[in-house]
């Protein structure tokens, strides 16, 4: 069920995987990081994952990401869906809803298909939605080359 591979007391990485089998019959853990605790390192899951404590890494998920409203992650995050009620620094990756409640603070980029904020939510950055959600940047360059053609 968990998987975990520490480096040395100097360079502390630490990368957790739930993970089950491409069987329909065996079901998908949760993973929770409990308030009071701290992960430096990467978490990869197939099943649900709620952050109540710190994470300083990125979370990637094929199911519901939910970040608790004490909870902090400065990393970047890709799921299917997501409810942040808490702080992340980092990019959103959300293919499906991205839901931004409570006093949540964002600072970074955002790219979900849907997105749902209440007012009461910080979001510093930029925000892509839908088709658009996939965008790619020019460099600098190309675009002042392209403004130069015209």
């Amino acid at each position: 069920m968990f998987n975990s591979k520490s480096k040395s007391e100097s360079g502390t990485t630490t990368s957790i995987s739930s993970s089950s089998s491409s069987s329909s019959s065996t079901p998908v853990g949760n993973s929770l990081i409990g308030a009071g605790t701290t992960i430096k390192g990467d978490i990869v899951s197939n099943g649900d994952v709620r952050i109540d404590g710190i994470l300083k890494g990125n979370i990637t998920g094929s199911a519901k990401i939910l970040i608790g409203q004490d909870g902090l992650v400065e990393g970047d995050i890709e799921g299917q869906t997501a409810d942040i009620l808490g702080r992340v620094t980092g990019k959103l990756m959300i293919k499906e809803l991205l839901n931004l409640r409570g006093k949540a603070l964002i600072r970074g980029n955002i790219h979900a298909g849907k997105l749902q904020i209440e007012p009461t939510v910080t979001f510093n950055g930029q925000c892509h939605m839908g088709k658009e959600a996939n965008i790619v940047e020019m460099p600098k360059e190309e675009v002042k080359q392209h403004a130069i053609a015209k």
